[in-house]
């Protein structure tokens, strides 16, 4: 048995577990969509071609110039190249939560009430965050 798993909890194992087949497939997505992207199989947005021309923008201002949505509104465009590749990003911002909501039933089986109330409030700050309902 190797080291590390000897000394590892079933709560880290399960967490690392969902946390390591989350971030293999939000990085997969984002090969996947780079290449479509790159390739053109999915029309972008902004054509490849003419990204350079806003490196020196901010965000703000690259948004407004290139007409691509912020906040959730990308996803009315994720058929789009460019856009496509939000869905690697959302995953790969998702995974926290996903394997934070994987333990609570250990904690709770466990009686560990001070782990379940901050995985519980962990879960509610990143929802909140991601929501974008305190902008």
């Amino acid at each position: 048995m190797p080291e590390n798993i000897k000394y590892s909890s079933p709560e880290q194992l399960r967490y690392a577990r969902i946390m390591s087949i989350g971030v293999k497939i939000g990085f997969s997505l984002l090969v996947i969509s780079f290449t479509l992207y790159m390739t053109g199989v999915l029309k972008p947005l902004v054509p490849v071609d003419q990204v350079s021309h806003y490196w020196s923008l901010s965000a703000a201002e690259y948004a407004k110039a290139t007409g691509t949505p912020t906040g959730w509104g990308w996803v009315k465009d994720v058929v789009k190249g460019d856009i496509f590749n939000y869905v690697g990003i959302v995953v790969l911002a998702a995974v926290s939560i996903v394997s934070s909501l994987a333990v609570l039933p250990l904690f709770a089986r466990q009686g560990e009430r001070a782990l379940l109330i901050i995985s519980i409030l962990l879960i509610l700050v990143l929802l909140v965050s991601a929501s974008n309902i305190l902008h």
